[in-house]
């Protein structure tokens, strides 16, 4: 009995020293689907001066064509008076189609970032759906928008980067439950 003991904590190190998911299979994209909704906290740098904002999300990712779609919509409340804070309201969709490559889907918008475009991305892996827009700024350099959509037993957390020729510009911390299938 104590030998199993021992081996059940070598085991249990093993996986917590792996973190847990070292034999973790990428998820089916179909996992994904459905209406998520949460809220959430912006801060970037100054945020320990000017505070941080907070956020409400939608996400709904459905089937389209031989991949899927992802809309987003962020509102934004920050600035202005406490009581009244302004709110602003963004709304993007993207619509990503299969490539050569496993777990990598190309969106049907992606233009050349180089001429006013943006390319835009997207990556499964493990229980994390990851989309990438990229553009180039008009002094040359890069933007990379990243929002990793982490799906949990308890719903999805999200955590959104924004990265401006690889500094930090901002960063997005969420938690979403699923509303609908």
């Amino acid at each position: 009995m104590k030998r199993l003991s021992i081996f059940s904590l070598v085991v249990a190190a093993f996986f917590f020293v792996a973190g847990g998911n070292a034999f973790a299979a990428d998820l089916n994209i179909k996992a994904f689907y459905g209406k998520f909704q949460g809220g959430g906290i912006a801060e970037n740098d100054d945020s320990i001066y000017f505070g941080v904002t907070a956020r409400d999300f939608d996400v709904t990712i459905e089937p389209a064509g031989d991949g899927f779609s992802v809309e987003w919509t962020s509102v934004i409340r920050g600035g202005g008076d406490p009581a009244n804070p302004n709110v602003r309201r963004k709304t993007t969709k993207r619509t990503f189609q299969t490539t050569s490559k496993p777990g990598v889907w190309r969106a049907v918008e992606s233009k050349d970032p180089v001429d006013d475009g943006e390319l835009c991305w997207a990556r499964l892996k493990e229980n994390t759906l990851s989309v990438y827009l990229m553009v180039v700024r008009n002094d040359g350099a890069y933007e990379i928008q990243k929002y990793d959509r982490t799906l949990l037993p308890s719903g999805m957390e999200m955590l959104f980067t924004r990265t401006r020729d690889g500094e930090k510009v901002r960063q997005v911390k969420g938690r979403l439950v699923k509303v609908a299938r």
